[in-house]
Formats: structure tokens, sequence, C-alpha cells
């Protein structure tokens, strides 16, 4: 059987979230730099790329379709491409907000069901022992693949004819498939493929009462170690008397180193702290570094150091909610990719949320508003949580209480 062929190594495998990568910073750094030059209002660009991060979470409506009728394998393919048509549409509407705001969201949506087909196959093929080095190169090619791409979006969509650079850009967006076609890949389950939708429905819903699902979701869902503000200082850049270049090479090559030291400094760490208290832990000491950030003058050094350190925060967030996620699905879960969108979905929702509110802010009280909102709604929700789940750690299951099948009765 093809599932018998051996795995590519980690890292390779890691390169099954550089779609979302690819497309992230191109809406998250390329287009609102493209905005900003443009003169379009800080919280117009902010409101826009809001919105196109809603399906990050959105998209939990339809990632149980993930595990049904066909392989993760086809889902993974073909929303890669569909990602990849609608980044370019984004860049070719760059003019137009309103239009632009919507090959956005529905480019989001396929790139987060694609990423959710590749979280639950992936997670289910690799150990335990495994399942945080995984996701810290989820994390590498996520953020570290996608500070790349912004570190080079700029020059090749200012030095080449226009739709020749989105074009490029937009082709890195499929780079990933030799991966997909060469990694294992077992059928949909059976089962759940040739269900009634209704029993399907009835499946998913029974995934959601489990208490491994429901305390995750919490955890995710409050904006402890969000560090949205790494989706907002690309446009900041006035603020601190940077050009649009050192923007974009802050945002790409110093994106892609923090992004790489934060997410490779987790499973070290996850190998002695709980996922959770460490994903709180990350949470906490960001936020106060957001802080200090309001003591230092706006240059382009100090710039620079923000973009470095958010960027460094938000890596290890990530690959220590990738850990816990990927430890939460165990294995020979047939709604692997279902849990892993819902939860990848949940972990989104504060981005979205919070890039709101550090952009109102940004309105009260400019850079060092957004600051300050930031720091202490995510800090002091930090100190919440690990209090709520210290004083209940002996009811509440380990991340990895998930046994061989979930209750689908």
């Amino acid at each position: 059987m093809e599932t018998t062929r051996p795995l590519p190594p980690l890292w390779v495998m890691g390169l099954g979230f550089l779609p979302l990568g690819v497309f992230g910073s191109v809406m998250l750094i390329t287009v609102p730099e493209l905005l900003a030059a443009d003169h379009v209002p800080e919280p117009q660009i902010a409101m826009a790329t809001a919105i196109g991060l809603t399906p990050g979470f959105l998209s939990i409506a339809v990632a149980p379709l993930l595990d049904w009728r066909f392989s993760r394998r086809v889902y993974a393919i073909g929303l890669a491409l569909a990602g990849a048509i609608l980044n370019f549409l984004s860049l070719m509407a760059i003019r137009n907000v309103e239009l632009l705001t919507l090959f956005l969201f529905l480019g989001n949506m396929a790139i987060s069901l694609c990423v959710s087909a590749v979280g639950g196959w992936f997670g289910n093929l690799v150990p335990t022992e495994d399942k945080g080095r995984l996701g810290a190169w989820f994390t590498v090619a996520n953020i570290g693949g996608g500070g790349a791409v912004a570190a080079a979006a700029i020059f090749l969509l200012r030095a080449l004819p226009y739709e020749i650079g989105a074009i490029i850009i937009s082709v890195l967006v499929i780079a990933v498939l030799p991966l997909f076609f060469l990694t294992p890949c077992p059928p949909a389950d059976g089962r759940l493929a040739s269900e009634s939708f209704r029993d399907f429905v009835r499946d998913v819903l029974a995934l959601l009462r489990m208490p491994i699902v429901l305390w995750t979701l919490l955890l995710f869902l409050m904006p402890s170690a969000s560090f949205a503000l790494t989706n907002t200082l690309g446009g900041f850049g006035r603020d601190f008397h940077t050009s649009e270049q050192l923007v974009g090479l802050l945002g790409g090559v110093g994106s892609t180193v923090a992004g790489v030291v934060g997410s490779l400094l987790m499973p070290p760490l996850a190998n002695r702290v709980e996922p959770r208290g460490l994903y709180l832990m990350v949470g906490t000491v960001g936020a106060a570094f957001t802080l200090a950030l309001t003591l230092i003058p706006h240059t382009p050094a100090s710039f620079g150091l923000a973009m470095l350190g958010e960027n460094v925060f938000q890596a290890a967030a990530f690959a220590t909610a990738y850990a816990i996620i990927l430890r939460t699905i165990g294995h020979e879960n047939p709604l692997a990719s279902t849990q892993f969108g819902l939860l990848l979905g949940a972990s989104v929702v504060p981005l979205s949320y919070m890039q709101v509110i550090d952009g109102h802010a940004y309105g009260f009280g400019g850079v060092n508003g957004s600051y300050l909102a930031d720091a202490l709604i995510s800090g002091g929700v930090c100190l919440a949580l690990a209090a709520l789940f210290w004083a209940l750690r002996r009811s509440i299951p380990s991340v990895d209480a998930y046994r061989a099948s979930p209750p689908l009765l």
C-alpha cells in the first residue's frame, strides 16, 4: 500500500504550510505596503486585511468536508491551485480595495482549508514524539517562507512588469505540489465517505463535545498569544521614517530569520514545559516585550526591533499551537483534518479581532496606542488563563488525551 512508503524528512513535510506563508505574506505585508504607497488610510488597510483574515476561522464551517468523500491529498492539491489563482487576482485588484478584499477573503478561505487538509493528513502520519518538531517546521515554512516572499515581492512587482511579478509570486503558492504527490496518503475513511451527510454532521458534532477539543478551543479563542501587530507593522513604516524598501527587507529577510529562530526554540522547551503552559508563557513574555516598545523613540532601528521581536514571539506561539493541535489529533483519527481545521481556525480568531483593535487603537494613540492595546489585552488574558488552568489542573485532560478513535457513535 502507498501508506507503507517512507515519510519525507520532517523539515520537508513542514513545507506543506508554504502556501499559507506565501499567501499570508502577500495579504499582510505586500498588500498593506502597496495600499500605503497609494495613500489608503491605515484604518481602511487594517479593515481590508482583517476581512481577508476571517476565513482563517470561518473555514471551520466547511473544514469537516475535508474528511468526507475524497482523500486529503485531493483536497490539498485542489485548494492550493485555487489559492494561487486568487493570489494573482488579489494583486491585480490592488487599486480597487473592495474587489481586493473579496479576493483576499476567497483566497485565504482556499489556503486555510488547504493547510487544514495537510495538517490532518501529516499529523496522522508522524509519531507523537515528532509532532512538536513537525509543528515547528510548519511554522518555519509559514513565517520563514512567507518572510522570504515578502522580501522579494516588492522588487518583483516594481522591477518587472507588474503582471509578471504577480504571476511569479502566485506560482510560489503551488511550489509545494511535488510534496503533496510524494507523501503517502491513506484513502478517505470508508465509513465517513459512505455515510449520509446527516450522519457525518452527527459525527462532527460528537467531536466538538470532546473535552480535549473544548479546552483547546478556549485556549486559542482568547487573545493570549496572537501577536497581531506583525500584521499591522508593515503599514507603520512612515511613522518610523522607514522607507518602503527597508520595510520590505525587514518584513522579508528579518521575518525569515525571526520565524526560524522563534519556531525552532520551541521543541526543546516543549520537552520541559507542558504545552498549554508554554503557550501562555510565550504570550506573557511577548506582551511584556510589546509594552517595552512604548518606551523607545520611533526610528528605523526601533521599527526593526519591533518587527523582528514580534515575529520571534508569533513564530514561537504558532509552533507551540501547532504542536498542541497535532498532539490532540492522536493517530488513526478519521476526523483529523476536521479537528485540525477547527483548532487552527480558533487560533486565527484573535488575529482577526486583535488586528481591528490594534488598528483602532492606532487612531487614538498612534503606534504607541497599538502597542498598549495589544500588550495589555494579551498579557492580562494570559495571566487569567494561567490561573484558570492551574486551579483546574486535575480535571483538565492533557493534550495527549485522544485515544484510538473519537466518539463517533
